[in-house]
């Protein structure tokens, strides 16, 4: 079988008897067996109930019961997101035995499509800037990334075939670079956060991870879409959401690739290997597609990461202050940093960075130019030592004018360090962006590495 097998692959074999749901299982859980106590990946493995799961799902299969390309295929939950009769540990000492009395939205999606919900993965503390106690499975001394960093690292290292994570900056994106897996931000709000511990409602996220587009598109068709809430479409203002798997899946007609090449910041704040690495792997796009499109945005781009922090921590303040006051030992010291900085900052200031977005957003939509997704790299540099999660100085504009992203894998650094591309569309464009991420798979052809674990 493939290595690491795909949610698309393993589909097909399930589909056609070839797997069951429960073989499927003990392959994840030989796989967390080997590698679990190094990665440190999950916050809580549901063993016995992912085996009742894969049980009940191989004797519907029996009785010709298809739910799906999800059928039977083990998925990790971020340890923000609320998964029933599991704690909800929020990266918290304090919370870790805080159990969930339902399943978030996305996670209900899931199970209903067949998913198998193998447990809870490991997130830094509140989803903020802490390092995690997960390590990155390429280098065991480098972060995974933060704040999805059990997420990335349990896909990468095969113990689940997908994963949900959350961003309110960088948190899947530079997460998935580090570990050298696929991910997928969408447009904010595209994906319920009902069930989801809010850092910044403003700017919060929820996306998946796994190793290959068209996989992506799967888990995210599954889970997006409105949530039941009567302001949806009011808080959205998009379409219905377009058949991703399909576009993911089509070919590419066209002789030039419809991509304009972000300059500037995206270039400017990257370290000197990184990007030279970023602009090899540009370069074999272009040798297959033409030449991209450029462009360089405004100077006064880089104030988009002052005015992202600061709705950041003003709204983890609103919802952190009176439990930070109360027990002040459960937040390390980023998390308290950015609380801190929140309740002191004035609420004219954050009202200007709160309405300053649409100019944002109109500028970036010029910056499309003649292309339909924008292109940067992934993270500033290659996965940096365990005591950071990283910059996310290259995600958190995507996040501040909540336009979806996907990351694709691109290549290796000289001592064996995954790194990705990162595409960014318009909002609501998910369809699109999966499109090119497909046809930036297949031309980049990324080859996965055995762990040297």
């Amino acid at each position: 079988m493939p290595d690491p097998l795909t949610i698309t692959a393993a589909a097909d074999l399930i589909r056609r008897g070839e797997l069951t749901p429960v073989d499927l299982l003990d392959q994840c859980l030989a796989r967390v067996d080997r590698y679990e106590e190094r990665v440190r990946a999950w916050a809580y493995l549901d063993r016995d109930g992912a085996r009742e799961q894969a049980e009940r799902l191989t004797a519907e299969l029996k009785a010709n019961q298809y739910r799906g390309p999800l059928h039977g295929i083990p998925v990790g939950v971020k340890d923000i997101i609320d998964v029933f009769d599991l704690p909800t540990g929020c990266g918290s000492k304090r919370w870790a035995s805080s159990y969930a009395r339902r399943d978030a939205t996305c996670v209900e999606r899931l199970r209903q499509a067949g998913a198998v919900i193998l447990g809870k993965t490991v997130t830094t503390a509140y989803a903020s800037f802490d390092p995690p106690p997960t390590r990155n499975p390429w280098n065991l001394d480098r972060t995974p990334g933060g704040s999805s960093s059990g997420s990335a690292a349990a896909v990468a290292c095969g113990m689940c075939l997908g994963a949900l994570g959350t961003q309110t900056g960088g948190s899947i994106t530079r997460p998935a670079s580090y570990c050298g897996v696929y991910s997928l931000k969408p447009t904010h709000r595209r994906v319920s956060v009902n069930g989801v511990l809010p850092l910044a409602p403003s700017l919060d996220h929820v996306g998946v991870m796994a190793n290959g587009v068209q996989d992506l598109a799967i888990l995210f068709q599954t889970i997006a879409g409105p949530d039941g809430d009567p302001d949806y479409w009011f808080r959205t203002g998009y379409e219905p959401v377009p058949d991703c798997v399909a576009e993911a899946g089509r070919e590419w007609p066209a002789p030039k690739l419809p991509i304009t090449r972000l300059g500037g910041l995206f270039e400017d704040a990257a370290q000197p290997d990184l990007l030279a690495a970023y602009d090899e792997a540009v370069g074999r796009l272009e040798a297959e597609w033409g030449r991209l499109e450029r462009a360089v945005p405004s100077a006064s781009f880089v104030d988009i990461l002052a005015a992202h922090r600061m709705m950041m921590a003003v709204e983890a303040a609103g919802y952190h202050e009176y439990r930070l006051a109360r027990h002040p030992e459960d937040y390390p010291p980023r998390i308290r940093e950015l609380i801190e900085y929140g309740l002191t900052a004035r609420g004219v200031a954050y009202g200007k960075v709160f309405w300053s977005r649409d100019d944002v957003r109109r500028e970036v939509g010029h910056m499309f130019g003649r292309g339909r997704v924008l292109v940067t790299p992934a993270a500033t540099s290659f996965a940096p030592p365990a005591d950071t999660t990283g910059d996310p100085a290259f995600n958190s504009p995507w996040s501040y004018t909540g336009l979806p992203t996907v990351s694709v894998p691109a290549g290796w650094s000289a001592d064996g360090l995954p790194f990705a591309i990162q595409l960014v569309g318009n909002h609501g464009q998910e369809a699109d962006v999966l499109a090119v991420a497909a046809w930036c798979e297949q031309s980049l052809g990324f080859a996965p590495r055995p762990l040297p674990l």
